[in-house]
């Protein structure tokens, strides 16, 4: 005996199933399942966007934080764009956070990239007159590079016009002239260099020679100041024979006395000279020490004065 189905309880239930499995796929899809909080911001660039798309990833830090849920214009500047930004709950947005836009490897996806924020700085909160925070924005890498490029390029550019203002016709005559003339002076030296070589050889035998006459002298010049002091020292002692003679020979003292009186001039017009000798001899010696080439050339030409 054949077993009767109810075909409409079949048809009911698998109705029942199918809207279950319907709605729980649907219910798992919007997130019910761990439903999370999102606090929305903004973001204004001044840049262009493009690559930037709708439920694009805002991550912080590398960390996927939020999507991108509007990109318009800037309703009071149309310079700027403005971004909504739906974030997580709990994410550190602090007042120093910076958004820049990036885009992912070689593809060119744009995504919002949330980075800086010190740990003791406070919490991004809406000023007065704004109806949600709104996170600073810094320039591209793309932005950077093109200015830098641009910064590098100019300093190019004005470079080359000063080596085109320095390399002018004038100037490359000039120059090359003054090569020529570096390359015959060149010529020159090592065609003399032999004579060069026996030159500073014998000033340097004339610089030995007169650092070793300037030491004799200075010797000489000791020699000379000590027979002047002897011939003083004879003269004070002729003198005081002669004192002695006078006192002792009173009947001699007439004859003494004209002795005594032409030899003591005499006397001491010769340590006179000894002294003008000496003085002479201590000139030289410092005028040697000053300008040792004296030797070789003599005393420089003393100047005319005007008229003579």
């Amino acid at each position: 005996m054949e077993a009767k189905f109810n075909y409409a309880a079949v048809g009911v239930f698998v109705l029942i199933l199918g809207a279950a499995l319907i709605g729980g796929i649907l219910w798992l899809s919007s997130g019910g399942a761990a439903r999370k909080v999102y606090d929305t911001y903004y973001a204004f660039m001044d840049e262009s966007v493009s690559g930037l798309s709708l439920d694009a990833p805002v991550r912080y830090r590398g960390v996927e934080v939020g999507r991108v849920r509007r990109i318009a214009l800037a309703p009071d500047n149309i310079e700027h764009v403005r971004l909504t930004l739906e974030i997580e709950r709990g994410t550190p947005v602090k007042v120093d956070t910076v958004a820049t836009l990036r885009t992912q490897g070689l593809t060119g996806i744009g995504y919002i990239e949330l980075s800086k924020g010190r740990q003791d700085s406070p919490p991004l909160l809406p000023q007065p007159g704004e109806r949600h925070p709104v996170i600073r924005s810094a320039p591209s890498l793309l932005v950077r590079l093109d200015a830098a490029v641009t910064t590098l390029l100019t300093n190019v550019n004005r470079s080359s016009e000063n080596i085109n203002a320095l390399t002018d016709e004038d100037n490359r005559r000039a120059i090359a002239q003054a090569l020529a003339d570096l390359a015959a002076v060149s010529r020159a030296m090592a065609a003399r260099s032999a004579d060069i070589d026996s030159g500073l050889a014998s000033a340097a035998r004339a610089m030995e020679n007169t650092a070793r006459l300037t030491g004799e002298m200075s010797r000489l010049v000791e020699r000379v100041e000590r027979s002047a002091d002897a011939f003083d020292r004879m003269s004070n002692g002729v003198a005081a024979a002669a004192a002695n003679v006078n006192n002792t020979l009173d009947g001699v003292r007439v004859g003494a006395r004209k002795l005594a009186d032409e030899t003591q001039p005499e006397v001491q017009l010769l340590v006179t000279e000894l002294r003008d000798l000496t003085g002479s001899l201590r000139r030289f010696s410092e005028q040697l020490e000053r300008n040792p080439s004296v030797l070789l050339y003599g005393n420089p030409a003393a100047k005319r004065a005007p008229g003579e």
